[in-house]
């Protein structure tokens, strides 16, 4: 047998390698900025290429790869390592931001962005080097170098346009709840080395998790890491973060880095056995928050960007219903509901990174062509871009989890772990019997969204001439969207091509389901069933075009106006805005969405003069809770603050106290 040339693990390190470089030749001022954008595209490519290759392999083999450094720091051995959960999560780490590298090329072009298109392309390849580093990371202090490192690079990347007072307002509020995550995990990491005596990672299900220690672990790590993937309540910084980034940063952020807090969490669980029932029905209750008032926000917006992010929020509350159902699968021994939940889970992670960068490149081409965000300035786009419409379509049909696209499967696995947990008995069952409904209310509120969405930006005509699509994308822009639209396809029809290595991926969570012998996910799930049902569908929808194609070539052909309500002379004004459409939704939720009217102070008169009417939906948690929150707090702190004078004797002073104080204590 001929030996590898570069196993799986070294072809992983070597991408990360090349994607923390990809930014470098950029730097250089005294080379074309055109050029150098081009050779950091193909490195980036290279790095997707390399360690999609990697990742694949390790998935198809199952094998696992562990690597420790000595280390001069007073943290003993440092360790990285591979294994299927880890290559789970290599493949949108390395997909999306290749895709977004060749995507940027011409929608960030080096000519047109001389300012800033440095900056940002440097920062991409550190903040997927930083991805990277953090998931094949083996030990708490590997884990907080790469995390920092993706991190800091994620914030240069949100403020790309730092010139804007909004940008610098998103970006500021990014990095301040990334490092108030950062400090929980300062705590977390202490905690496992005190339970497991090493900053090295516990074996999976090595730490018993009845005991106090582990259950401040589990609450530090869900603080931490959900507020790193944006989970509701702790996602006020992603729909500014996600909005006023660049669009393909929007994609990888939303695709990726909310993924790495999911993957860290998921991490941090598989360390425990003997999870008790209400850590599952905490997680799940999250995901259920999150996906229903998520998408309940993303309906009010009237910014195509931020609704998509809100759509993110309501995607990560998923992720999380999965996760909720395989811990409360562990606590009452449902094999099934085990595996269902965690691959469900996971089976999302990877769907909602390929549909939902989709719909970020395709917003994007749509931003390119109009020059505005603005929902309600935009429509008639699809006469003048045709194939990001397409896209787009595809990509709306897969976010709402409808047949025959890859969204519906995993929310499928995530249904069919509710339903295994409701023939169950006890609490267990009453939880699931309350979350399916929910999965399914989020289902119908996520149609309705993009409905709207679609409608109202693609279809009709342009409600200002100022912002009428002018041009479809060029083939830099519309590759990738293709190269991400085929998957959301593919998969949908055959999951089957996938569910060997999703199965690996959760078994290496759940290695209790490999000494047990229980059900395969190819028995769980009906994937022959899908694939036919797939095809059957779209046979049915080809065939009922051909059939309204050839029906429209034989009509009578005539011309007349459109009901336009007793208008005589209709005009694209008289279309429904976003608010229209979504009025009756958010009347429903105005509970939590809280939306604000500005209407004309009176009509008077046959001819009453010019006003206007709009409405708002604030972000409730940001503006009503934490800012009147931090208010009260930095008040009460009045005092406190004198002790910041800004005289460095001072300072050198409160150095010398604490380290007194320390010494003191480590003798007590």
């Amino acid at each position: 047998m001929a030996q590898e040339f570069f196993s799986p693990s070294q072809l992983i390190i070597i991408a990360t390698l090349l994607a923390a470089f990809s930014g470098v030749p950029i730097l250089f001022s005294f080379l074309s900025a055109s050029w150098t954008q081009l050779l950091s595209v193909f490195i980036m490519l290279s790095a997707s290429f390399v360690g999609l290759t990697g990742s694949i392999l390790t998935l198809l083999s199952g094998h696992s790869f562990l690597q420790k450094y000595f280390c001069t720091l007073p943290f003993s051995e440092l360790a990285i390592g591979v294994d299927p959960l880890t290559a789970w999560f290599l493949l949108p780490i390395f997909c999306i931001p290749g895709c977004a590298a060749l995507y940027a090329r011409s929608y960030w072009h080096a000519d047109q962005h001389v300012c800033n298109v440095r900056k940002m392309t440097f920062f991409f390849g550190i903040m997927t080097a930083g991805m990277s580093g953090v998931v094949m990371a083996r030990d708490g202090i590997s884990f907080l170098f790469a995390w920092e490192i993706m991190a800091l690079a994620a914030y240069f990347l949100v403020s790309t346009e730092d010139e804007k007072p909004e940008v610098n307002e998103a970006g500021i509020l990014y990095m301040i709840t990334s490092h108030t995550g950062a400090i929980g995990l300062f705590a977390l990491f202490p905690l496992l080395n005190f339970m497991s005596g090493s900053w090295i990672f516990p074996a999976p299900a090595s730490l018993n998790a009845s005991s106090s220690l582990s259950s401040a672990v589990f609450l530090i790590a869900l603080f931490a890491f959900g507020l790193k993937a944006g989970i509701m309540p702790l996602h006020v910084w992603l729909p500014s973060a996600h909005a006023n980034a660049p669009s393909h940063v929007s994609a990888a952020m939303s695709g990726v880095i909310l993924k790495v807090g999911i993957y860290a969490l998921i991490r941090t669980l598989s360390f425990f056995y003997g999870i008790p029932l209400w850590w599952g029905a905490c997680v799940l209750i999250f995901g259920v928050v999150s996906g229903v008032v998520g998408v309940a926000f993303a309906i009010g917006q009237h910014d195509l960007k931020r609704l998509l992010a809100y759509h993110s929020i309501e995607n990560i509350g998923i992720i999380f219903m999965g996760l909720g159902v395989a811990l409360i699968g562990q606590k009452t021994g449902s094999q099934a509901m085990m595996l269902l939940g965690m691959s469900g889970a996971l089976f999302h992670v990877l769907n909602h990174a390929v549909f939902k960068s989709l719909l970020f490149f395709a917003s994007g081409s749509v931003i390119h062509a109009t020059g505005t965000r603005d929902i309600d300035l935009l429509g008639g786009a699809a006469r003048r871009l045709p194939y990001t419409a397409l896209l787009f379509g595809i990509g709306s049909v897969a976010i709402c989890g409808l047949p025959p696209l890859n969204g519906f499967v995993s929310e499928l696995l995530i249904y069919l772990g509710f339903f295994k947990g409701i023939q169950g008995e006890g609490g267990a069952a009453a939880v699931a019997a309350l979350s399916a409904p929910a999965l399914a209310l989020v289902g119908g509120l996520a149609v309705a969204c993009f409905v709207k969405v679609y409608g109202i930006v693609f279809l009709g005509a342009p409600r200002s001439e100022a912002h009428a699509a002018k041009h479809e994308a060029g083939w830099q822009m519309l590759l990738p969207m293709l190269l991400l639209g085929v998957p959301c396809v593919v998969i949908g029809l055959a999951p089957g091509l996938v569910s060997s290595a999703l199965q690996r991926a959760s078994f290496t969570v759940l290695p209790q389901l490999v000494t047990t012998n229980g059900n395969s996910l190819h028995e769980l799930l009906p994937t022959t069933m899908i694939t036919f049902a797939g095809v059957a569908l779209l046979i049915l929808i080809a065939i009922i075009a051909v059939w309204y194609q050839r029906k429209l070539k034989t009509a009578p052909l005539d011309e007349t106006v459109t009901w336009g309500c007793g208008y005589q002379r209709p005009t694209p004004r008289m279309q429904y805005s976003a608010s229209s459409f979504a009025e009756m939704l958010t009347s429903l939720f105005s509970f939590v969405l809280k939306p604000q009217s500005h209407r004309p102070d009176k009509i008077t008169g046959l001819f009453p003069e010019h006003t206007k009417f709009f409405s708002h939906i604030s972000e409730a948690m940001l503006e009503l809770v934490y800012i009147p929150a931090l208010l009260r707090l930095y008040n009460r702190f009045a005092g406190v603050r004198k002790l910041q004078s800004g005289i460095l004797q001072q300072y050198v002073l409160y150095t010398l106290i604490t380290l007194i104080l320390l010494l003191l204590a480590s003798y007590v």
